[in-house]
């Protein structure tokens, strides 16, 4: 049995997901909300800056998360619902249909990714897999309502560290064979740990990044 990693943003989803929750946003957000949002991108836009493109991202996505707090896990299942619909068109049908051979096999298949869990959960249930997810999580309080705070960002090596502690919690080891299907940048020491690499509709820059380390590249 083969543990499968697959990234979500550029990888397994096509499109970009900040794209599809500004559009979602515009069916459903208040003043307020966007104020939120717009406060959120002057700040990421600052680090970005100072501190580089992924600092920018990542204060922007945890802008956007502070929309949703006080509410109920029913209401953020309804948002992410609509981001399904929204870009269920860009999925990567040829990697959905990789994936389902993968499974087939008996591997087991872990979504990893940066994106909001929520999110996830609601394009795995579209797209029928039965899949394990590790992603940023939406926080919640005692009484089950959002606090508009996210949990550890999974991105660049917090990805390699999630896949050690999920395979520790299994009672598995690094003898399985271990593949990871992604697209960026980021996602290269997750690429360097794995036995299997495999490089999904790269850029020109990770297309060199792969032909230098003779990294297989999945082009749907």
């Amino acid at each position: 049995m083969a543990i499968v990693t697959v990234d979500f943003d550029g990888t397994l989803y096509q499109g970009n997901s900040f794209k599809v929750m500004f559009q979602a946003g515009k069916k459903t957000f208040g003043l307020k909300q966007w104020g939120v949002v717009f406060t959120g991108m002057l700040k990421s836009l600052w680090l970005g800056l100072i501190r580089g493109k992924n600092a920018l991202r990542l204060q922007f996505f945890k802008a956007f998360a502070k929309t949703f707090k006080g509410k109920t896990t029913e209401e953020l299942e309804d948002f992410f619902q609509e981001l399904v619909h929204i870009g269920k068109e860009e999925v990567n049908r040829g990697l959905v249909q990789t994936i389902k051979e993968h499974q087939r096999n008996g591997d087991t298949i872990i979504l990893l990714s940066g994106a909001l869990h929520p999110f996830l959960e609601a394009f795995a249930k579209e797209l029928q897999l039965d899949v394990h997810i590790i992603s940023t999580e939406l926080k919640l309080d005692s009484s089950g309502l959002c606090t508009g705070e996210v949990g550890q960002i999974i991105n660049g090596d917090e990805k390699v560290r999630q896949v050690e502690k999920w395979l520790e919690k299994a009672e598995l080891n690094h003898t399985n064979e271990i593949w990871a299907y992604a697209d960026s940048e980021s996602d290269i020491p997750l690429l360097n740990y794995v036995e299997h690499p495999i490089v999904v509709n790269p850029n020109q820059d990770m297309k060199l990044i792969a032909k230098k380390n003779k990294w297989p590249i999945f082009a749907s």
